[in-house]
């Protein structure tokens, strides 16, 4: 084996590519605390399984994608379950989404884990013609599902509601009606329709200034209820700007995988804590930073996260709702998981180039923990001259 490659390049031509060394990060012996970390996490496919059959439930490998979950738990994260980094609304249907949701509030237990769960909609259609009754209803069964094995939730945005909503108006009276119900906050999730284009218009409005006013209504009328919002807009101005109006009570976390180094160190008037798909990817390092944070260590903060942003900026690029590709692949190389399949056959969805790329940015950020076994699977997937 070797730590050498012979890689394709765009136009054609052979690159003789050797790695690099990885940064053995370490498993930290405690937790960080200065901020809290969510990391949404993928979910490992059923290599058996023939993941081209939409009719059937998502095809999971609950062994494998547990072992992840303790993975990241490990390196002091939190863990975002069931939402669009596992492929939610994506390949991963409400059936399969109790099944994970369940499995991983248990094994939380086993480690002191935390872990909260979507709670959305995505068991009914989106229709213009749904009442907001039936929107409210569809919450409301998911959430009732959640509490009743003991989880906390993390409101998802609602393709349902994005259908058929007609003004702001309609989204305060479904979130008003469903935050009332609720057991303990939650974290509302406002995603960007860069991850999702039936969410075009989410809050009322396609002008971002409306909307995030609208938004913004709803924490203040509601803040007893939320936690925080989870913003993914990969646009760290509006973040900003949205973090600076937030009721009191109520956190940022930022969904922004293209400038969350600088969002979650912030500024002089506040920061934010997160909730990121990158941290699937990159927990060793992502945990090292956070722990610089805590000592007051900018410059090996600086450090460690720098790496990282092209990498982020290359698995989330356009379009961005792939990314869960490239976050399965990374898994895969690094050998958390023994395939590169996933449920819905998402493996497809990137490019040669673009994987090729992914590999070489994951070695320069010394993300790649076992350069060999790295090549070996890329050369077992036939990715080479």
């Amino acid at each position: 084996m070797s730590n050498a490659i012979s890689l394709p390049r765009p136009d054609g031509s052979i690159q003789n590519y050797v790695l690099g060394e990885p940064k053995n990060y370490g498993v930290p012996s405690s937790k960080f605390n200065s901020r809290i970390a969510f990391a949404a996490a993928h979910v490992v496919a059923d290599p058996n399984a023939d993941h081209a059959d939409k009719t059937r439930p998502a095809q999971v490998d609950w062994d494998k994608t547990m072992a992840y979950r303790r993975h990241l738990w490990s390196y002091g994260f939190a863990v975002a379950e069931a939402m669009d980094t596992s492929q939610r609304g994506m390949g991963l249907d409400w059936a399969s989404s109790q099944e994970l949701i369940r499995r991983s509030i248990a094994e939380a237990k086993t480690v002191n884990g935390t872990v909260f769960s979507g709670a959305g909609t995505d068991h009914i259609s989106p229709n213009p013609d749904r009442t907001l009754n039936e929107v409210i209803e569809a919450y409301e069964h998911q959430i009732s599902t959640i509490e009743g094995m003991g989880g906390r939730m993390i409101l998802m945005a609602s393709r349902a509601l994005a259908a058929c909503a007609k003004s702001p108006d309609d989204y305060a009276t479904v979130y008003s009606r469903v935050l009332s119900q609720v057991r303990e906050p939650v974290i509302i999730h406002w995603l960007g329709d860069m991850f999702d284009p039936q969410l075009a218009g989410y809050w009322g409005s396609r002008d971002l200034d409306v909307a995030m006013s609208g938004c913004l209504a709803v924490l203040k009328a509601n803040a007893s209820k939320i936690d925080g919002i989870k913003i993914s807009l990969l646009n760290a101005q509006r973040e900003v700007d949205m973090r600076r109006r937030l009721p009191a009570g109520v956190k940022m976390y930022t969904g922004d995988d293209f400038n969350y180094p600088t969002l979650i160190k912030g500024d002089k008037l506040g920061y934010s804590h997160a909730l990121l798909g990158i941290f699937d990817a990159i927990a060793p390092a992502a945990a090292a930073a956070f722990h610089a944070l805590d000592t007051g260590d900018m410059a090996r903060y600086d450090a460690i996260f720098e790496p990282t942003i092209a990498l982020s900026r290359h698995i989330f690029q356009a379009p961005t709702y792939y990314y869960k590709t490239g976050i399965t692949f990374l898994a895969y190389l690094n050998g958390y998981q023994d395939h590169f399949k996933m449920v819905g056959q998402q493996e497809t969805a990137r490019s040669r180039e673009h994987l090729v790329q992914l590999f070489i940015l994951a070695d320069q950020a010394g993300l790649l923990r076992d350069p060999e076994l790295a090549v070996k699977r890329m050369e077992g997937l036939g990715i080479r001259d």
